[in-house]
Parts: C-alpha cells; sequence; structure tokens
C-alpha cells in the first residue's frame, strides 16, 4: 500500500521542467515523498531520471503518467490562425497541432520492468489488466480524480489511493473528460469538499491536492481524512526544482493574479495570468495535446508573457528555499497547528 511517511507531503509530478531527480531525492530524504513527472518526455529520458533518482535516494519515490485521452474533434483552424499571427509578432515560428499518446504504453512498461515504487496516472484511467500487473510488480497505483464518480471509476479498475484535486490546485486539471465549455473542463470543487465528497463515495485512502502551502493546510485535508497532502507550487521556487526562471520572478513577484485556461495546451490548467493567456483564452478550444504542441515553440521563448505560468491560488505563500527546509517548515507548522487545536480542544 501507500508507504509509510515521516511528513505526510508529497512532491507533486510537474511536468515540463520543475520535477527532478535531485527535487525527488531531496523531498524523499526531508521525510516526505516525490514524484517524477512522466509527461512531455521520452522514454529514454524518464529512464535516465528515474535511474538517477534512484541512485540519489534509497527510499520509495513516485513516476506520474498522463493516460492519453481520445483525438479532440473540436475544429482549431482558427485558433492555429491566431496563434500563427501572435507567434508572427514576437518572431517564433508556431508548432503542428499534433495528437499523440505521449508514448504511454511504452512509459507503463518501462515503470513496470523497473518496479517503481508508486505510480500515479492523471487525465484519465488506466486499463484494469495495467493495474493488476503494476500491483503484482510491487508498485502502489494512485489516480488523480476531480470528482465522486471519478473516484468509483477509480476504485473499480483495483487502485489502491486516489489523488483528489482541488480546483485551487496550479497546473492541469486532472479530469477525465474536458466538457469543453466551463473553465475548469466540469464541475470545480474546493479541496475540502472534494476530499469529504471522494470519501462518501468510495472506501480507499485520499491524498489531497489543490491550494496546499503551509503545514496549516497539511493540517486542515488530514483532519479532513486525507493520508497525505500533495504540494507543486510550495516546490518550485526551490534551487532544485527545473523551474523556468522568468517563472520564479513571477512567483516571486507573487502580484499576478491566477485563472484557468485552456490557451497553452487546449485542457484547462491554472496558472497566473499574462498576456497571453488574456488574449488567447476565451478562443482556446478543447484540443489536448493539439493546442499544446501548437503552442510549444512560442512558450519556449522564456518571455514571460507568453509563458504558461502554471500555479495554485496560493503561490504568494510558497517559499523560495531548498526542498529540505520546505518540507522541515511544513512538518513544524503542521505540528504547532495539531498542537494549538488540541490545546484549544483541552480548554473546551
Amino acid at each position: 500500500m501507500f508507504p509509510t511517511l515521516a511528513v505526510p507531503v508529497i512532491a507533486a509530478p510537474m511536468a515540463g521542467g520543475p520535477s527532478t531527480p535531485e527535487l525527488v531525492a531531496a523531498v524523499n530524504e526531508a521525510g516526505g515523498l516525490g514524484f517524477l513527472a512522466a509527461g512531455y518526455i521520452t522514454v529514454e529520458q524518464l529512464a535516465e531520471r528515474i535511474t538517477r533518482t534512484a541512485e540519489l535516494t534509497a527510499k520509495p519515490f513516485g513516476v506520474n503518467l498522463f493516460v492519453p485521452g481520445t483525438r479532440p474533434t473540436a475544429d482549431i483552424s482558427s485558433y492555429v490562425r491566431r496563434v500563427t499571427a501572435y507567434a508572427d509578432k514576437i518572431g517564433a515560428t508556431p508548432g503542428e497541432p499534433r495528437w499523440d499518446d505521449d508514448n504511454y504504453a511504452a512509459k507503463l512498461e518501462l515503470v513496470l520492468a523497473l518496479r517503481v515504487p508508486v505510480v500515479s496516472f492523471t487525465f484519465g484511467l488506466p486499463e484494469a489488466d495495467d493495474v493488476r500487473r503494476l500491483k503484482a510488480a510491487g508498485s502502489t497505483v494512485v489516480v488523480t480524480v476531480t470528482t465522486p464518480g471519478e473516484a468509483r471509476q477509480a476504485q473499480h479498475v483495483g487502485a489502491d489511493v486516489v489523488c483528489v484535486q482541488g480546483s485551487d490546485a496550479g497546473g492541469h486539471r486532472g479530469t477525465f473528460t474536458d466538457d469543453g465549455i466551463s473553465p475548469g473542463g466540469g464541475e470545480l470543487y474546493g479541496t475540502l469538499a472534494a476530499i469529504r465528497l471522494v470519501k462518501s463515495a468510495v472506501d480507499l485512502p485520499v491524498i489531497a491536492t489543490g491550494g496546499l502551502v503551509t503545514g496549516a493546510d497539511v493540517a486542515a485535508v488530514l483532519a479532513a481524512g486525507a493520508v497525505a497532502a500533495q504540494l507543486g507550487t510550495a516546490f518550485l521556487g526551490c534551487p532544485e526544482a527545473g523551474t523556468a526562471a522568468a517563472q520564479r520572478e513571477a512567483l516571486a513577484e507573487g502580484s499576478r493574479r491566477t485563472a484557468l485556461t485552456r490557451a497553452f495546451s487546449g485542457r484547462p490548467a491554472r496558472g497566473l495570468v499574462n498576456r497571453f493567456l488574456v488574449e488567447q483564452g476565451p478562443h482556446a478550444p478543447a484540443a489536448y495535446p493539439n493546442v499544446h504542441h501548437l503552442t510549444k515553440p512560442v512558450r519556449a521563448t522564456g518571455e514571460v508573457e507568453v509563458m504558461s505560468l502554471w500555479a495554485g491560488t496560493t503561490y504568494p505563500l510558497a517559499p523560495s528555499a531548498p526542498a529540505a527546509e520546505v518540507v522541515a517548515r511544513i512538518a513544524a507548522e503542521l505540528t504547532e497547528a495539531i498542537t494549538v487545536l488540541a490545546e484549544r480542544f483541552g480548554r473546551g
């Protein structure tokens, strides 16, 4: 089952650069659990990162896989023209708006062969047979869910744990199906509400994620019934993270609001508001990963106003410190929160 952690904190898998073997190892050695992100990299790169992580820490760690969806049917021609015109203005060339499955099958076989201790899935459900194979290889299987209905589906295929994602979370929404209409691709639940609803629907351990930065946040989700808290934004400022320089600066500056958008990838995701999000977001179709490939060269320019600056709603509270210090601070704040509540309860 899920590993016992000295500190009930998980470093979320953050595709696109932030999740590194060094970050995973640092969180592990501090008493938490680190995750590698398999999204957007080759099978060979993933193998190298798993090997490197195992060299840096002997403790269990996780790997997250993106479950491929069906090919989108939305007409994206007008959005291609918009992004092309925008790219021309900044001297960039848009990418090919293609669909792919992120080499899902090969990555699944890799984590099976390497017997990765914890394997999580985002954007959908693994096949029940693949869950059985992972369990037979000794892996704990986690499925990211956003609603009670998704949690029931995860339980049906045999998941060991569900990671319940609240609407405050930074980065992509883990919804199985994007309705293409609402900002979040479906109904939005705050993290605490999502935990309560999911726990009423399934009999599985729950990891909570979404807007969690402090030890008090962790205490709140543990009190709501979670076994651990998964934090992403809290680790973006760590020197071990592969966060882009422009994003680090925007996070540290702390004045931008966040919003859900399909502008960068064609799938709802929460990030800091910039010019590209404002101008292109209202026109972006539900077409992942086609839009991701279309905008990738534009985002790669490193200009803060065109980058996907993924972050949760509470990002101004996130520190810029080594990962071990972040975990230690959260552990101390968690202990303090529990002590304060115990004292108040005792006085009652």
